[in-house]
């Protein structure tokens, strides 16, 4: 999961970045509120780890823009020292989806951290498998069919057909993408996922006639939804 996390205490930020990232999760640190918010407007997050008082724009008002500005439900982690009742009501009040007073154990964060997103993209356990109406994904052999038929994917073909499923109607940005499937490889040639959805969209057929659209979203990324019958 690609997780947000706005601190502008360096070792704080530091210890927060490695806890999760070796748990699997990649982080993006922010020091400031505003570049934070910039940021959200061109990029796909899964989760923001807010602190409270932060330089130019507080964490309460970067949820306060959260919750006002993003169409989709983004879930929240607050992380700060402030610790009185009436504080925690607030800002939970306000939109966050939990809360978390410093310091904190890295066991803590992971447990939070991994429940508040079991939460809110219904993760279930890891599968061998993960069907998705005709699309069969078979996790240990990296191999997937439709309507019962092995279709010939590439490792990051594969990769990439199976987020753009487990995250179905949801636009992902490019950054996202380059993230989970190319782990920020910058040495990649700029057309190469476009390359790569092409190939997906002729080889699992992901066209409106056969019940899904995979799109370009101009200047932000893709997105893969459902067509239902009369909306071809």
């Amino acid at each position: 999961m690609r997780i947000a996390v706005l601190d502008d205490d360096q070792a704080q930020t530091e210890f927060v970045c490695q806890t999760l990232s070796t748990a699997g999760h990649i982080c993006h640190s922010f020091s400031e509120g505003r570049e934070l918010v910039k940021q959200l407007r061109r990029q796909t997050f899964d989760l923001l780890v807010l602190d409270w008082n932060v330089p130019d724009m507080s964490g309460e008002e970067v949820l306060r823009w959260v919750r006002q500005s993003l169409s989709e439900r983004l879930p929240v982690l607050f992380m700060t020292s402030r610790s009185r009742e009436t504080d925690i009501m607030s800002i939970l009040n306000s939109g966050a989806d939990d809360y978390v007073v410093k310091p904190v154990t890295a066991g803590i964060l992971l447990a939070r951290v991994g429940s508040l997103l079991r939460r809110a993209y219904q993760i279930k356990p890891m599968a061998l498998k993960e069907t998705f109406d005709d699309f069969e994904f078979d996790l240990s052999a990296k191999l997937v069919s439709v309507r019962g038929k092995p279709v010939s994917l590439t490792h990051k073909e594969f990769e990439l057909a199976l987020l753009l499923f487990k995250h179905l109607s949801r636009p992902l940005s490019r950054a996202h993408i380059l993230d989970m499937i190319w782990k920020q490889d910058t040495d990649i040639p700029s057309r190469t996922m476009d390359t790569h959805i092409s190939m997906l969209r002729a080889k699992l057929g992901l066209r409106p006639e056969n019940g899904y659209r995979l799109t370009p979203i101009y200047g932000y990324g893709y997105r893969l939804e459902r067509v239902e019958k009369g909306d071809e």
